[in-house]
């Protein structure tokens, strides 16, 4: 069940040019991206091409709070960490998102006025996950989401809490958490007296401490409690403690602050002290859920007698080392997955040479990830105060193991019934329990309930119901946790990568966020119809976070996908065999450092060699079985933290030649070999330095081409940093163009036409049609949301985007591949329409109680100038059938048509062909029958047949 997180603009450069790192993104810079975005949206030649969602939606996505009508609590809204707020009428059976037409899907918070319909959003979650995107600031939406107001704190980046106040609306205090990865100002207590006009900072810590979490007393708005959070996370190392994560108490709806978790309050101070989430009960019971950073009292060493530890190498001398039971030492190499050719006798072997010594039996299975968990911090804990937060005592004893797994950066809530102060619910990856006020505590996880817990409401009426919000979604309880309802109807996956097969029809493939691997086929049907048959159209075949997929060209049941930090496999779908294929570093080498989504890549000239980058490149020659590094370290070495960095995140090797490689690496460093690894160049040293590199691409049109995106997401940079080069990395073009502000994820190439370029960002998708000079916003139907993953399906001509929080978008681009001067020159250009068959039912119905069954084609055509249409449909002979009248746009332009010709149309068809029959359908309307016609506008034609 559980894999979980591990401790998560326009210049050509010259040979000679070195950008330095650039600051934190201010709120001015956001405000002129929105902007842009908004004008290039308005005016962008692809603003009709319509991106169609197809799911998948059964395993949800982050939810990061919930606001409950108290009147009726089967209506309520439901914020995803980058999937938008979505609202239900009917208990969760289905969702409407409202929150698309504003400039962000990223929620850090909700709140709604319930007296008067508003609502407010906080934006940018407040969790501290490597996908936790920044937000705008403050939204409002009067009228449920058809417009939003920006009302300010763009800068605070990720906000926590939201409090109305319910006597009067306009007075809200909101708790801003302030940027992820850099210092910053905008963060602290903010309030609004009149409705958000204005804000007045009530509360600053420092620049580095924000406000994760604000409380009220359900009974009286002006007692509130705040808890800040001292934390500073870097691309290598989350430090989440510091002298300056505190608890707070105002008396006067949060116009002043005292800090109450002092010395001898009882509640723990100092450097340790981390992420700290409150609940009130009344004016007297709080509640606090505490990710404590002191390290744990030293334990007496336990005697282990029948086996051997990791810590027991790390002080062993050789001669002891040697002397050890051969049965013993097997048994610790094969239980911590040592390689085969590392048993006892070689081993030792190996240390009597003194090639390896007895210390690196440790630090063979030691790396940022394992010191992660090894840290022997205290972790979860839960105090109590009885007086208003004046002093404060551990509601139990021992440690609460199992509920943060040393990660606390990702949860921090408790909750306290309405009605009952010894009932409360703490969360993490589990959710527990109590009814003792914290003495004692009871899973009420379920099997169709996800793991991983940020969000719950406790009905004031009947508090056996909860509403819970998880990484997997919405699950509802009616009988406090004994059994859970699950509410996943939202499309709002967050996608890693995505990757598509060659079968008919094709399948797609993507890996989630703490929700697997998945694969479907591309025109499943999103619908309800799988709850009759048993089986959804989409199917899980990896757990953890789902990363990269490769499928076999040859054959598509040949899979290598996995999960976090390089743990990989090769699958056969067919057969359901799985071999674990991660590389293994020799025995006495610094283990090799895997990125959260490490990259891999089949050979496009052998499918039998795969690629794996750590800090080396990996090749294997036959499916995974074995590997070679054929790379020295192609990043900088990485650096001291608890999270892997100096790690490889991107390869491609060209179609043109085998082993002309690319790699790009989380710290900035892009290499390339022509000789298939048998020598390495840097060729970074003129792009922005200490950039992840989100991908490197070789061309498949020009042997000399390559494209390089950087993102600056974790310096808090968002700026765009996109590259092209004719001539293998020496000289690099910047082709950000007119992008605004957001950092890149990735670049694609159109398979067929050269010129034609697809990017994704962390705030929607662009397309070009001239190699990166200029930029068209691709936004029609897909909301501004971060793009992880673009892919093309050749044969289909269908382009495929992998989005964080809203599932996977297909759009038809072959109208788009056609894209040249002479399309841009001429009035109009009218593409294919598709040939259909005929059918009798064409507007008639099965019974009465269904409606009827229309037909419709769709007409597509450019257009390079704006203004009105008509469209013409003729018969074989040039008779005209029916005229529709359109307004056609700028760019790509489409128009549906149900097969329909009206009574002229009709009369002269019957007199070109006096042996056909065209009868009035039920609806009211003549189709056309079968035959060859034409379709014309402005002069263009096309022909299609109805068969």
């Amino acid at each position: 069940m559980f894999y979980s997180r591990f401790l998560s603009f326009a210049l050509i450069l010259s040979t000679t040019t070195v950008i330095a790192q650039q600051p934190a993104t201010s709120s001015q810079t956001i405000e002129n991206a929105i902007a842009q975005k908004e004008q290039l949206s308005k005016t962008s030649l692809v603003k009709n091409v319509m991106l169609e969602n197809i799911g998948p939606t059964i395993m949800s996505g982050r939810v990061t709070d919930l606001d409950v009508n108290p009147e009726d609590p089967t209506e309520f809204y439901v914020g995803y960490a980058s999937g938008g707020v979505w609202h239900t009428t009917n208990n969760g059976t289905t969702f409407k998102p409202i929150l698309d037409s504003s400039n962000t899907q990223n929620v850090g918070d909700i709140a709604v006025d319930w007296n008067n319909g508003t609502i407010w959003v906080g934006t940018g979650e407040n969790n501290s996950s490597r996908s936790s995107y920044a937000g705008i600031g403050i939204l409002k939406s009067s009228d449920n989401g058809k417009t939003w107001q920006n009302m300010g704190l763009r800068d605070s980046h990720h906000i926590g809490r939201i409090l109305i106040n319910p006597n009067n609306p306009n007075e809200v205090v909101v708790g801003a958490t302030g940027h992820l990865y850099s210092p910053n100002q905008e963060r602290g207590i903010y309030k609004t007296t009149d409705g958000g006009k204005t804000w007045s900072q009530k509360l600053f810590v420092d620049d580095m401490s924000g406000i994760i979490d604000v409380q009220r007393d359900p009974n009286n708005y002006n007692l509130m409690f705040a808890s800040s959070w001292t934390k500073d996370r870097k691309a290598w190392n989350f430090d989440g403690s510091g002298n300056n994560s505190a608890i707070y108490k105002s008396t006067n709806g949060g116009d002043t602050w005292a800090k109450v978790s002092v010395e001898k309050s009882g509640f723990p101070t100092g450097k340790g002290v981390g992420r700290i989430g409150l609940a009130v009960f009344d004016n007297d019971i709080i509640y606090a859920i505490h990710d404590s950073q002191f390290r744990r009292a030293s334990e007496d060493k336990k005697e282990t007698p029948n086996s051997l530890t990791k810590e027991d190498f790390k002080t062993m001398s050789t001669e002891t080392f040697l002397t050890l039971d051969n049965k013993k030492l097997n048994a610790y190499l094969k239980r911590n997955g040592f390689q085969e050719k590392y048993r006892a006798d070689n081993v030792k072997h190996m240390v009597r040479s003194g090639n390896v010594k007895p210390i690196d039996l440790a630090k063979y299975l030691e790396n940022a990830n394992s010191l992660l968990f090894d840290t022997p911090v205290i972790g979860t804990e839960v105090y109590k105060s009885t007086d208003g937060g004046i002093t404060w005592k551990k509601t139990h004893d021992g440690y609460l193991d199992d509920i943060y797994y040393s990660y606390g950066y990702y949860f921090g809530h408790i909750y306290v019934a309405p009605n009952d102060a010894n009932n409360i619910y703490i969360y993490g990856v589990p959710i527990v329990k109590s009814k003792d006020g914290g003495k004692t505590f009871k899973s009420i996880s379920a099997e169709n309930v996800h793991a991983d817990h940020h969000a719950l409401w406790i009905n004031p009426k009947n508090p056996n119901h909860l509403i819970n919000g998880n990484d997997g979604g919405v699950n509802i309880t009616y009988d406090d946790g004994e059994n859970w309802i699950k509410n996943n109807s939202p499309s709002v996956g967050q996608f890693y990568a995505i990757n598509v097969d060659n079968a008919k029809p094709y399948n797609v493939y993507g890996g989630l966020q703490d929700n697997g691997v998945w694969v479907g086929a591309n025109n499943a049907r999103e619908n309800k119809r799988w709850h009759q048959s048993g089986q959804y159209p989409w199917e899980s075949i990896m757990g953890g976070d789902g990363m990269q997929i490769q499928i076999d060209n040859r054959d598509h049941n040949v899979v290598y996908t996995g999960f976090q930090f390089g743990n990989y496999f090769r699958l056969n779908l067919e057969t359901d065999e799985q071999s674990y294929i991660q590389p293994k570093h020799e025995l006495g080498e610094n283990p090799y450092r895997f990125n959260w989504q490490t990259p891999i890549l089949l050979s496009p000239h052998n499918q039998d060699i795969l690629y794996l980058g750590g800090n080396k490149l990996m090749r294997s020659m036959n499916q995974g079985s074995d590997w070679t590094a054929i790379s020295d370290d192609l990043t900088n070495g990485g650096k001291k933290g608890n999270v892997a960095y100096g790690t490889l995140t991107t390869l491609s090797e060209s179609p043109f030649q085998f082993g002309l490689i690319y790699t790009g690496s989380d710290d900035g460093l892009v290499y390339i070999s022509k000789d298939a690894g048998g020598s390495w160049e840097n060729i970074s040293s003129t792009l922005p330095k200490d950039l992840w590199v989100s991908r490197v691409v070789a061309s498949e049109h020009k042997k000399e081409r390559v494209y390089v995106t950087l993102n600056g997401y974790r310096w808090d940079d968002f700026k765009v940093y996109t590259y092209m080069s004719d001539d293998y990395g020496k000289t690099w073009k910047d082709i950000s163009s007119n992008i605004p502000a957001s950092p890149v994820n990735v670049i694609r190439e159109d398979s067929e036409n050269e010129n034609i370029l697809y990017l994704g960002t962390d705030n929607g998708a662009y397309v070009s049609f001239n190699q990166g000079q200029h930029w068209e916003a691709f936004s029609n139907g897909l909301p501004n949301v971060a793009v992880h993953d673009i892919v093309v399906q050749p044969d289909a001509k269908h382009l495929l985007i992998g989005t964080h929080g809203r599932s996977i978008y297909k759009v038809d681009i072959a109208p788009l591949q056609q894209m040249d001067t002479k399309m841009m020159s001429q009035p109009i250009t009218l593409f294919k329409v598709n040939d259909t068959r005929y059918s009798s039912r064409w507007g008639d119905s099965f019974s009465q109680w269904s409606s009827p069954f229309e037909p419709e084609i769709e007409i597509s055509f450019f257009s390079n100038v704006s203004g009105e249409k008509t469209m013409k449909v003729l018969s074989e002979k040039g008779a005209v059938l029916n005229e529709i009248k359109m307004t056609a746009d700028k760019g790509f332009n489409y128009t549906s048509y149900d097969l329909s010709l009206n009574q002229k149309g009709r009369k002269a068809l019957l007199k070109e062909n006096s042996g056909i029959i065209i009868n009035k359908a039920k609806n009211g309307k003549y189709y056309l029958p079968k035959g060859l016609y034409t379709i014309q506008v402005d002069g263009e034609k096309t022909r299609f047949e109805i068969k």
